[in-house]
């Protein structure tokens, strides 16, 4: 799978069934290992828990990729 594939799905939190936002990058570790994504918070989610615009998901916290979104299990 492409990212550009990835970019076009929601992430959605199975914790609250909420909408995350949306994949904007993917973290790669010196080594060259892609370690998890980089999804863009909704206004929502950036109002109410934190500033920062940006959350980092691991690859472990990701429950299942989707036809239409990614489900990811994330403690904010």
């Amino acid at each position: 799978m492409r990212l550009s594939e990835l970019q076009d799905k929601d992430i959605i939190n199975v914790r609250d069934g909420k909408k995350i936002g949306n994949i904007i990058d993917i973290y790669i570790d010196q080594q060259g290992r892609s370690k998890g994504l980089i999804v863009e918070k909704t206004k929502f989610i950036i109002s109410h828990f934190t500033s920062a615009g940006e959350i980092n998901i691991k690859w472990e916290q990701i429950e299942k990729i989707g036809e239409d979104v990614i489900l990811v299990n994330v403690i904010y």
